[in-house]
């Protein structure tokens, strides 16, 4: 088992804005990479054949959230993933997808 930190070295926070409800996929770069990355972001960019958010990376991969946000800001810089937010240019959720949301519970 490997310390969080370590994995982060020691960094807390993503150096990109990255909402926990942001979908991920692996993109071709990272299959073609594999081999060459670390276990963790290996094991992310398997999970991550199909939209995955950064939440279900966390709970999935088993990783502090905190540090499924660096690690997948950090694979979106080197073009490792590709990240759907549902944030708009201004910070703001979108409404569409809180409209969405708000008829789910409904349904329930």
């Amino acid at each position: 088992m490997v310390r969080p930190y370590a994995v982060t070295r020691g960094r807390t926070k993503p150096k990109t804005n990255l909402p926990l409800e942001a979908l991920i996929s692996t993109t071709a770069t990272a299959r073609s990479e594999f081999g060459t990355l670390t276990p963790e972001c290996q094991a992310i960019s398997d999970l991550c054949q199909e939209w995955r958010s950064v939440a279900e990376i966390s709970a999935l991969c088993r990783i502090p959230l905190g540090v499924a946000r660096v690690l997948v800001a950090d694979m979106a810089e080197q073009g490792l993933v590709q990240i759907r937010s549902s944030l708009n240019t201004d910070s703001r959720p979108n409404v569409n997808l809180l409209e969405r949301v708000l008829s789910g519970l409904r349904k329930l």
